[in-house]
């Protein structure tokens, strides 16, 4: 046993070692043959002799047993965000700002473009890891964080060091992943922020594990060892086996800081990851002491924000899709050009109004950016002469019916069993915030379509086991299970099926308003758009296509055949605990620490209030989250008390969300 024991422990030194030179130090020392021969004798050894475990171990890197639910972390020191500018003016001002405290030198960075955790280190080893949240109390993801390859699981230090770091998904990562998922028929992820984040919340660490996340270490938020200055942490840091920020300098005077700006900017498309900024940041901690901290934000650094960046291309085509309520969306089809850490071959053009106004033509030169650094928009065209002007089809393109453009400006199919839109409203009728019929996916739905299986939304629930199990892909367990999710769904109640029968502007939320105020289907085919009105959520628009979409023989039809297979029509009944908000509309804005938006308002109304989507002089009370917007603004306007999640709690009488 003892020269088992021995051989495992040189084996995971060794692991440990190989895996520093290639993964932090780029300087790799074995072939990859090599290592994994190395990792699976380990992985062999460790599950022959369990009495040898180390939570440690170079193997934990594969994933372990995936979690029920993230546990709570209240972070020892607050992970404050940073104040955002967007000039060079600001630069100076703050700057200016700085001299006021004397000479000052100054610690440029890159701000990667990832999400923000902490790492706490006790006698060499990882002890946990954690999500920022709200910069308070994170998720304690530990498990996700030791299959992250650059971060050490064991270090020299042996004192106390607790370290803030940016998880990030590379490029490389994040194109393999959304090939993958896009030919698995799944949504793909807007850019590699939101992959890298969605990853390292799953609660099965296998899951992260396949992702090939990344980490840089950018602050040490403790030590029980002194420093002078930022710099010298971060090479501390690095000494420690840490892959520390790159693309980081010092200067001494706006001029220089620019200057830095300008050199780190440049980069940006050579990076294998992704930058949005820079940080501009005392160095001196000392002197960061002194010039101490605001409630959210520290006084002695700021983050640069770089400018959408723009990309020049040719617009090859322009296509057109027909969408689920009919709409015809123009396509541009682009000269694939890299933009914001992805590469963009394809951009809405939104409608026949906005390529007018751009003076958008096939063949032409078009400049194309990122809005919000996810979604590709064309900012102007080169306006070459003798291009023909692009006229949006009399017909629709995928049944042939004529097209009319209406009041908002949008080309529509005026055929209500255009294949088109029936293939998009089956999706939406089963996707989980509808009716939630758990594997019926679009590949699915085009399955069912192809075969002649479903033809309308009541089809859905005519399904026989034995009619699906002969399907690609679809055996005898799966067709039993799409059955049994497609018999539960019949229970969602009438706000799920409002809002899955895809009527023209009526979301989640105005579904749920109005089956508050209809609680059978029945009523809605006698409402006139004046009484829908007086609903809250609902204008003299959305009244209209209200009343449109009940008027059609097809409508009734259709719901008849609903009824007939058991759907509930009517509204589910929430079971009061008291009538605490009772005559109260909440406005839900911003992401909660604790629970979903879907949670808080299931507690506003087991306490009788009810939920709104758009702030008014009726609102009661905003609940507010982190990154809140334009609601929140409003309700300052308009005086509405506005709260937190905490004192929203504290009001129901909890200590905790759930």
């Amino acid at each position: 046993m003892g020269e088992i024991s021995e051989k495992i422990t040189y084996l995971r030194e060794r692991l440990e070692y190989y895996g520093k030179k290639y993964y932090v130090d780029d300087e790799p020392e074995i072939s990859d043959a090599e290592y994994d021969r190395m990792f699976y004798e380990l992985k062999a050894l460790e599950d022959e002799h369990p009495e040898f475990y180390d939570p440690n171990s170079p193997t934990v890197r594969i994933g372990g047993k995936a979690l029920d639910k993230f546990e709570k972390i209240v972070h020892s020191f607050p992970l404050k965000s940073l104040a955002d500018v967007f000039s060079y003016d600001e630069v100076k001002a703050f700057c200016e700002r700085m001299s006021k405290y004397g000479e000052m030198e100054y610690s440029v960075e890159s701000k990667i473009d990832g999400l923000s955790v902490a790492v706490r280190y006790e006698n060499g080893l990882l002890v946990y890891g954690a999500t920022r949240g709200d910069g308070l109390v994170g998720e304690n993801v530990t498990a996700n964080l030791k299959t992250i390859q650059s971060l050490p699981l064991k270090i020299p230090y042996k004192g106390t060091l607790e370290l803030r770091g940016e998880v990030f998904m590379p490029r490389e990562s994040f194109e393999a992943l959304n090939a993958e998922r896009e030919a698995n028929e799944e949504q793909p992820f807007a850019n590699p922020r939101n992959a890298a984040a969605g990853s390292l919340r799953q609660l099965d660490s296998k899951i992260t594990a396949s992702r090939k996340l990344d980490v840089f270490m950018f602050n040490l938020q403790y030590c029980d060892k002194s420093f002078e200055t930022h710099t010298d942490t971060l090479e501390f840091m690095s000494k420690q086996g840490f892959n520390v920020l790159p693309c980081r300098y010092t200067a001494s005077s706006a001029e220089q800081i620019i200057e830095c700006i300008e050199k780190i900017g440049g980069m940006r498309n050579s990076l294998f990851y992704d930058i949005d900024g820079v940080v501009i940041k005392v160095n001196s901690l000392e002197m960061r002491g002194i010039i101490g901290e605001n409630t959210n934000t520290p006084k002695w650094a700021i983050a640069y924000k770089f400018p959408p960046e723009q990309k020049e291309t040719t617009l090859i085509d322009i296509t057109v899709q027909v969408g689920r309520t009919g709409v015809l969306t123009p396509t541009a089809e682009l000269e694939p050009v890299r933009l914001a850490g992805t590469t963009v071959s394809r951009a809405t053009l939104h409608n026949i109004d906005f390529i007018r106004e751009k003076n958008i033509r096939i063949g032409d030169r078009v400049i194309v950016q990122k809005a919000g650094d996810i979604i590709p928009e064309i900012v102007s065209a080169k306006g070459t002469p003798g291009l023909l002007s692009f006229e949006m089809p009399k017909f629709c393109p995928s049944c042939n019916y004529p097209t009319i453009k209406d009041d908002e400006s949008a080309t529509r199919c005026t055929n209500i069993a255009c294949p088109a839109q029936l293939m998009r409203n089956l999706i939406h009728f089963a996707s989980k915030d509808a009716m939630d019929i758990d594997g019926m996916g679009p590949a699915v739905v085009r399955l069912l379509r192809e075969q002649g299986l479903v033809n309308g939304v009541a089809d859905i629930y005519a399904l026989k086991a034995d009619q699906l199990e002969g399907l690609e892909r679809m055996g005898k367990k799966s067709a039993e299970n799409l059955i049994n999710a497609i018999e539960e769904s019949k229970g969602r109640g009438l706000a799920r099926l409002l809002y899955a029968l895809g009527i023209r502007q009526v979301g989640e939320k105005a579904a749920q308003t109005i089956s508050s105020v209809y609680p059978d289907i029945d009523m809605l085919f006698d409402a006139t758009p004046e009484q829908l009105c007086e609903i809250d959520d609902v204008g003299e628009i959305t009244a209209r296509y209200i009343t449109e979409f009940f008027s059609h023989e097809s409508t009734r039809e259709t719901v008849e055949s609903l009824k007939k297979a058991g759907v509930l029509t009517t509204s589910v009944k929430v079971a009061l605990e008291n009538n605490l908000f009772e005559g109260k509309t909440f406005v839900l804005t911003g992401k909660l620490p604790d629970m979903t938006r879907d949670e808080a308002e299931e507690l506003i109304k087991k306490h009788g209030g009810k939920t709104s989507g758009s702030v008014s002089r009726k609102t009661d009370y905003v609940l507010a989250g982190e990154d809140a917007g334009s609601k929140l603004t409003k309700a300052r306007e308009l005086d509405i008390a506005v709260i937190d999640q905490e004192e929203f709690l504290r009001m129901i009488g909890k200590d905790q969300a759930f």
